[in-house]
């Protein structure tokens, strides 16, 4: 994990389901990663997976993953390149895999209602900062041992670091 990311934003509202995020019709289908990732949010916003890139955001309302613990739904998002997620609120289960899989999960209600789709903001993780063109705002600094696993690019890379298997 950089210490800043910048990119651009994509916005959605509360309740953002992993059924959503990876339609159910795909579930048992043995896809790829990257297969997987064309089909993030395409029944929300059909234009995510074919115009999003390496680096964008996605800002989201309340209870964002709510629903099954389909890991798919962060899979999804993490092939097709998103670099963090902020939100008002995550359902716990997507909060911990968004983090296992090694993407960022940041919680703040006043920088999601602020943020506006399209724009491109700066997340500064060292200082806990969230900077967009009109204000700044904090967010509490991530655990040491979650910063690890986000270095490391997900539980799995830790895990193989730890034991020294990389």
């Amino acid at each position: 994990m950089a210490d800043k990311i910048k990119g651009k934003v994509w916005k959605y509202g509360d309740g953002v389901n992993t059924d959503v995020l990876y339609p159910g019709k795909y579930t048992y289908k043995n896809l790829t990663p990257e297969e997987i990732a064309s089909h993030a949010l395409e029944d929300l916003d059909p234009d995510f997976s074919k115009k999003a890139q390496k680096g964008d955001i996605i800002v989201a309302g309340k209870n964002f993953g709510m629903g099954s613990s389909r890991e798919q739904a962060v899979t999804a998002l993490k092939y097709k390149g998103v670099a963090a997620i902020i939100a008002k609120s995550f359902s716990r289960i997507y909060f911990r895999n968004a983090i296992n899989q090694g993407i960022p999960a940041i919680q703040s209600e006043q920088a999601s209602d602020a943020i506006e789709n399209g724009e491109i903001i700066e997340i500064d993780f060292k200082n806990g900062k969230i900077i967009t063109e009109k204000r700044e705002f904090s967010f509490p600094s991530f655990p040491e041992k979650m910063v690890e696993i986000l270095e490391a690019g997900g539980l799995v890379e830790y895990t193989k670091k730890k034991l020294g298997k990389n």
